[in-house]
């Protein structure tokens, strides 16, 4: 009689774990990064889940690497219809919905990841993230990822460095400012620039540190222009979720997840440092000169920015020039 009472109690407490664990919520994460492999977005995703468990609040976030959910440009209208919960996003792939969002990948505007933090308490990224809450999305971490310049025979530090050269930009504000500055553009993903280079298609590129280190660049050019003190190219790739689930979740979830947030953000600022070191070394180890942009160079390029990419962008965005001004004026 005592081993089957027993034996009951421990049914029925396994029954009530089971249940408990049936009873939390699974919330989807998507991204087009592989998870892995070091990748920090992935990583900043992979935070918040591990987080958010650890909080116990009922909820558990499962990661879809590689673009399994979604192709990387549709995650945004799955996002803002709530199919999908979470997204690690480079905002600009927005930007046919909301052309404001091109801001976020315009020539110059970020210099350095210091300057990235302090534009994040921005003018400017209030109006950007008004757009981003208006369409229905709640930013759980902000990121900017930065970029830069590698030439097959010469160093590209200066705009008259590219003048006669073919070129690949990463971006059309990008690829304006170029043309400004009298270069020709090769339009590709980053995933050709390497045969682009060898095949003499290309005389230089411009594109992430990460792409720089992946796609193995420093074997095909002679020259890196890293992001240092002054860069012109950084991309805003925030950790996004949906208006819906958030307006579903308990006031505990909801801090849960801001307080996940806040962690994979410190990380991704210094996770991203350390990805242009890491493109820097590989770059030094393969007999790759490093040049590096002054701010008078810095400023010569802004003046071509200033007249194409930024001119079009005013000419075309409601209220674009005045955005622009606004992320000019962090100092």
């Amino acid at each position: 009689m005592m081993r089957t009472t027993m034996t009951l109690g421990l049914g029925l407490m396994m029954a009530c774990v089971t249940a408990a664990d049936a009873s939390a919520r699974t919330l989807k994460a998507s991204h087009q990064w592989p998870s892995g492999k070091g990748d920090l977005r992935d990583e900043m995703v992979q935070i918040i889940a591990r987080e958010v468990a650890a909080a116990d609040v009922g909820i558990d976030v499962r990661v879809y690497p590689g673009a399994q959910l979604f192709k990387p440009r549709e995650q945004w209208n799955a996002i803002v219809k709530g199919v999908l919960d979470i997204t690690a996003f480079p905002l600009d792939y927005a930007s046919g919905q909301h052309p404001q969002f091109s801001a976020t990948l315009m020539p110059g505007l970020v210099k350095n990841h210091d300057h990235a933090m302090r534009l994040n308490d921005s003018p400017f990224m209030d109006d950007i993230k008004a757009i981003i809450n208006e369409a229905g999305v709640v930013v759980l971490a902000d990121t900017w990822l930065a970029g830069g310049f590698a030439g097959k025979t010469d160093c590209i530090v200066a705009p008259e460095d590219v003048a006669g050269q073919t070129m690949r930009a990463a971006g059309p504000a990008f690829e304006e400012m170029l043309v400004g500055a009298g270069a020709s553009i090769a339009s590709m993903p980053s995933s050709e620039i390497y045969t682009a280079l060898q095949t003499g298609v290309l005389d230089g590129a411009n594109t992430s540190s990460g792409s720089f280190l992946s796609y193995r660049l420093y074997e095909q050019v002679s020259c890196l222009t890293p992001p240092g003190d002054y860069a012109l190219w950084f991309m805003y790739e925030p950790i996004l979720m949906s208006q819906r689930t958030w307006d579903s979740l308990t006031e505990d979830q909801q801090a849960a997840f801001m307080a996940a947030g806040e962690k994979a953000e410190a990380y991704a600022h210094e996770a991203a440092k350390a990805v242009d070191g890491k493109m820097v070394a590989a770059f030094e180890d393969a007999g790759v000169e490093i040049a590096t942009m002054d701010e008078a160079q810095f400023r010569a390029w802004l003046a071509i920015a200033d007249t194409t990419a930024y001119a079009g962008f005013a000419d075309t965005v409601d209220g674009g020039r005045a955005l622009l001004d606004k992320a000019l004026a962090v100092d």
